[in-house]
C-alpha cells in the first residue's frame, strides 16, 4: 500500500531497469511486489510503504466519496492518458458534489508484459495531476493478471472530498427559472481517443479537454452563488447530463444550440462521423444549474477559468424529462439520451 509523505524526484531515472517489462511475481507478494510499490510507485507518488491503510486528518463531520474505474485505450491520447484520467476523473466528481477534494487512492491492475516504462510514465503522470488538483495519493494496491488478460493497465481511483458548506447540491434542488451554464467547449475528449484510436487524421490536432475542475467550482461556493445543480459531462456528453438533470428534476430544459460552444476542429469531425457532438464525452466541462439572479456573477466567475463558458439554457415548467435546443433557424430539436455508447473505452 501507498502513504504520500514527500515530493518526488520526477526526473529521476527508470526504476527496476533490470526488468523492462511487468513480471506476474510484481503481483505475487514478494520481493518483487515489493520493489515495484517502493521503487516505481514510492518514486512516483513520495511514499511510505510501511502499512495497508492510511490515516487521514479530515477535520470536518461532513465528507464526500467517489470511486472510478479507467479502462481508456489507447492509455495514451492527445492531451492526456490514463493516469492523467483516473486522477481528474474522481477529482472531478467530487467536486461535483460541492466538495473541496483531498485524498486518493490508487488501485492497480496490471498485465504481465506491460512495458515498465509505461507504467512509469503514467504514475508520473498521476503524480502531476494530482499536485496540480491539489490532491494526495495516499494508499493504493497493485495486481498483476496473465497476458492477454488485462489490456495493459487498468486504474480504479477512490476520493474523499471536505464539503466545507452546507447547501445541498444535487438534482433534487433544480427548479423552474434555474439557468444553465456549461463551463467549457465540448467534443474534446471523445473526439482526441477516438482519432488515436482509428489512426484517423483532420485538419488541426484535437486534445483531451481533460483536466480538473475543483478549481471553478471552489469559486463558485466561495463566492455565495447559488448553486442547485453540478454535473461534468463525461459519457453520453452533454446530451446524457441534461437529460438526466431534466428526468430527475421532473422539469423540461430548454437549451439554445447556438450558444453551446463547439470548436471548429470538433464540429468539422463530428460532421465528418456523422455524430452529434452534445453527445460525445467530455473530460473537462461541467453543466451548472444556478438561480437566475446569480446567473451573470456565475457565468464571469466561470470565464476567469474557462473564457468559452457559456449560458445554454434554462429549466421550464413543461414535459417532465423534456431536454429541447432551439437551433440555428429558429426552431426546437429534442436532444435525446443517447442511442448507446458512441465509442466504449472512452473512460
Amino acid at each position: 500500500m501507498i502513504q504520500h509523505n514527500a515530493t518526488p524526484a520526477m526526473t529521476c531515472p527508470l526504476p527496476l531497469a533490470e526488468y523492462p517489462h511487468v513480471l506476474m511475481a510484481h503481483g505475487g507478494g514478494g520481493r518483487l511486489s515489493a520493489r515495484l510499490i517502493e521503487e516505481l510507485f514510492g518514486a512516483a507518488f513520495g511514499s511510505d510503504t510501511g502499512h495497508d491503510g492510511v490515516v487521514l486528518d479530515v477535520p470536518t463531520d461532513r465528507v464526500a466519496m467517489s470511486t472510478d474505474s479507467f479502462v481508456v485505450r489507447p492509455l495514451f491520447f492527445p492531451g492526456g492518458d490514463i493516469g492523467m484520467l483516473a486522477v481528474n476523473g474522481t477529482v472531478n466528481d467530487l467536486a461535483m458534489c460541492g466538495a473541496r477534494p483531498r485524498y486518493l487512492s490508487a488501485g492497480f491492475i496490471l498485465e504481465e508484459g506491460l512495458p515498465m516504462a509505461t507504467l512509469w510514465r503514467i504514475a508520473q503522470s498521476m503524480r502531476a495531476a494530482a499536485d496540480a488538483a491539489e490532491v494526495r495519493i495516499v494508499t493504493g494496491d497493485t495486481k498483476v493478471v496473465e497476458r492477454g488478460h488485462g489490456d495493459g493497465i487498468y486504474i480504479n481511483t477512490c476520493g474523499i472530498g471536505v464539503l466545507e458548506h452546507t447547501r445541498p447540491i444535487g438534482p433534487a434542488q433544480v427548479t423552474a427559472g434555474d439557468v444553465v451554464l456549461l463551463s467549457g467547449a465540448v467534443g474534446h475528449h471523445g473526439m482526441a481517443v477516438m482519432a488515436q484510436r482509428e489512426s484517423l487524421s483532420f485538419s488541426s490536432l484535437i486534445e483531451s479537454d481533460c483536466a480538473p475542475l475543483a478549481a471553478t467550482v471552489m469559486a463558485l461556493l466561495d463566492r455565495d452563488i447559488e448553486v442547485h445543480c453540478l454535473r461534468d459531462a463525461t459519457r453520453g456528453g452533454l446530451a446524457a447530463v441534461l437529460n438526466e438533470i431534466a428526468r430527475t428534476s421532473g422539469l423540461q430544459v430548454d437549451g439554445d444550440e447556438m450558444a453551446i460552444p463547439v470548436d471548429d476542429s470538433v464540429r468539422s469531425a463530428c460532421e465528418i462521423l456523422g455524430i452529434d457532438p452534445m453527445q460525445v464525452a467530455n473530460e473537462g466541462c461541467f453543466v451548472a444549474f444556478i438561480a437566475a439572479n446569480d446567473a451573470p456573477s456565475a457565468l464571469e466567475l466561470m470565464r476567469r477559468f474557462q473564457p468559452q463558458a457559456a449560458v445554454i439554457g434554462e429549466v421550464v415548467v413543461g414535459k417532465a424529462g423534456l431536454v429541447t435546443l432551439k437551433t440555428s433557424i429558429g426552431g426546437r430539436r429534442i436532444l435525446d439520451l443517447p442511442a448507446g455508447e458512441l465509442l466504449p473505452r472512452i473512460c
